[in-house]
């Protein structure tokens, strides 16, 4: 293993402002964070609330996710802070529009959060034009980041993320370092307006696999970075190989990227899922079950 600072970015995967600082104290440095609904609903606050049968209002989890917001990105005010917007499979592309334009007046470096859907993709086709920073989050497929490449055109570099997430393809046999792999190979024919953020990291083979295909950013929670610090926040040899433990491979596709995104295959039963995840911990906070 080598010993310096990782040419990719690294997140922190978490919803309290105090593992954002107990993680700066430790490594030094974030290049960023990403949040979501589940995430903020196991802050500390949040669950006391829940647990004492108080439930917020829509005004107050909004002004909470507000404050959350502010005091990480004073953290990490030359960094990425990802907000996620409510959505489930009704959400229309101008009610996420809505909640973009409010999540983006929150703090100066975020990036707002749509889901690769159809109305996701619109919203974010919007945004861009605005001027917003969009991470294009729940990806689980090589068509699904064509898609994004294909809403965003136009967009400049660090404006636009996609986020493929592993962990949820191992957990069903297939080896998600590959889709980082096809990602990376199929944007480099393009304008690299789209930067590949690695989610869903499970393990520092994860950490490490994603760091050797050269993710742009790797976003990992406080139990991963915890443990690359105590290694001493190595990086891959130039040998080091990953291990996808008889994972199904997944092969690359040749995309268009220049073809129209209506016409690509982004229906994803994993995308579809996590977005049932996080509208159903986001409704928890609400009362609603």
């Amino acid at each position: 293993m080598n010993h310096a600072h990782p040419r990719t970015k690294i997140f922190l995967d978490g919803g309290d402002p105090a593992e954002t600082a107990a993680m700066l104290n430790l490594l030094g440095f974030l290049d960023g964070q990403t949040t979501n609904p589940t995430l903020i609903a196991r802050h500390p606050a949040a669950r006391v609330r829940l647990e004492q049968g108080d439930a917020f209002t829509p005004e107050e989890i909004m002004a909470f996710y507000r404050d959350v917001a502010c005091r990480i990105g004073a953290l990490i005010p030359a960094g990425s802070v990802s907000l996620e917007v409510y959505a489930d499979a009704r959400t229309t592309a101008a009610a996420m529009m809505d909640q973009a334009q409010e999540m983006f007046s929150w703090i100066p470096n975020t990036h707002i959060k749509f889901p690769i859907t159809a109305q996701g993709l619109a919203a974010a086709e919007m945004a861009v034009r605005e001027g917003i920073r969009v991470n294009m989050t729940l990806c689980f497929s090589q068509e699904q980041a064509a898609a994004v490449y294909a809403a965003t055109r136009g967009a400049q570099k660090g404006q636009v993320f996609v986020s493929p997430f592993i962990g949820r393809l191992d957990d069903r046999g297939e080896n998600g370092m590959d889709l980082i792999a096809c990602i990376k190979r199929m944007y480099a024919a393009g304008d690299g307006h789209v930067e590949v953020l690695a989610a869903s990291i499970r393990s520092l083979d994860h950490f490490f696999g994603a760091m050797r295909l050269k993710s742009d950013i790797i976003t990992a929670p406080t139990s991963i970075l915890a443990a690359w610090a105590a290694a001493g926040c190595p990086t891959p040899a130039d040998n080091w190989t990953y291990d996808p433990a008889g994972r199904t491979a997944i092969p690359y596709q040749h995309l268009d990227l220049s073809a129209d995104w209506r016409q690509m295959r982004i229906d994803h039963d994993l995308t579809a899922r996590g977005i049932a995840q996080f509208s159903n911990d986001w409704n928890a906070l609400l009362g609603k079950q």
